[in-house]
């Protein structure tokens, strides 16, 4: 994921994005990382991992995009199971500015997830629908005709129809960014991370095994949760300093995910920040996790996804 220079690209921080799959979590207190014992003494509070990243100035709000929240749910053995996808003919029923921003982000995740799974024509007309939604929003310049014939023509090259989802995002976010609408992109954003968020938590089952990655995948979000906050009260006011009534109103409606996210323990070591040699503005950040989830906690953050979730589309 590219930003401009101001951002790092955060390839696989399980501390931001949860997308770092090689680092072990664990429910005991105590592991091994490179040989070294960890203890639990060694492990950060929320509050330290946020003042090291704002002293350190290394990394600014960053979220999975949709196709990294997809890959992140793959990763962890899932079926796919097209009936969670939201309703492709709902995209007629999103009329606000904030139902359609929340939708793009949701409809790319789902594109994302149906080519993963190599489902041609489902991740045709899903792409379909974030067009249609591109279009009403002003951005259809990121997903045009183009656009549509070259992922017709590769539907059975799964690397370049990664390619082109990655790309169609990122020109959508860019244009949002460049035109002063970083608030609608923030909400996309969202939108996305709760699809991944309520994809994963449902794929899990009502009584998931102890011992389950999907699950601590899931659990591993609150930190990214709580960028979601960081990011949408630093997008509440505009530049003339008036509320956003639609960032004021998804930060609300979110409280009922961080109270979930309260009772599940996420603790993660001291972050070290790897620059790439080769490209410099390109960094890589590794820590490890130690997950404390009790079943009881896990079914409330589902039913608090799904709720999320249900309002988003309705």
């Amino acid at each position: 994921m590219q930003y401009n220079n101001l951002r790092f690209q955060i390839i696989g921080l399980l501390l931001i994005t949860g997308v770092l799959l090689a680092i072990p979590s664990c429910r005991s207190d105590r592991s091994r990382q490179g040989g070294r014992e960890v203890s639990l003494g060694d492990f950060l509070t929320e509050e330290d991992i946020f003042d090291d990243i704002d002293r350190a100035k290394k990394i600014f709000y960053s979220l999975p995009s949709p196709l990294e929240t997809a890959m992140l749910l793959k990763s962890t053995g899932i079926d796919y199971d097209e009936m969670l996808l939201n309703d492709l003919s709902s995209v007629e029923r999103y009329a606000t500015s904030k139902s359609k921003a929340l939708n793009l982000g949701i409809y790319t995740t789902d594109l994302s997830f149906a080519s993963l799974f190599d489902q041609a024509q489902t991740s045709l007309n899903y792409m379909d629908a974030t067009r249609r939604l591109a279009t009403e929003m002003g951005i259809d310049d990121a997903i045009d005709d183009e656009t549509l014939r070259r992922l017709e023509e590769n539907l059975d090259n799964r690397d370049v129809v990664m390619d082109i989802i990655s790309e169609t995002f990122l020109n959508s976010s860019s244009y949002l960014k460049e035109n002063d609408q970083q608030q609608v992109a923030a909400i996309v954003l969202v939108g996305g991370w709760v699809e991944g968020l309520y994809i994963g938590s449902q794929m899990a089952g009502e009584n998931p095994p102890e011992e389950s990655r999907l699950v601590d995948r899931l659990a591993e979000q609150k930190l990214s949760f709580s960028i979601v906050e960081r990011m949408l009260e630093d997008n509440r006011l505009d530049a003339g300093g008036q509320e956003n009534r639609d960032i004021a109103e998804l930060i609300d409606e979110l409280q009922v995910l961080k109270a979930a996210y309260d009772n599940i323990e996420v603790q993660t070591s001291a972050v070290t920040v790897e620059e790439d040699e080769v490209t410099p503005e390109v960094a890589s950040l590794k820590s490890q996790t130690i997950i404390h989830v009790t079943p009881e906690a896990f079914r409330e953050l589902q039913s608090a996804v799904r709720s999320l979730r249900t309002n988003f589309v309705q």
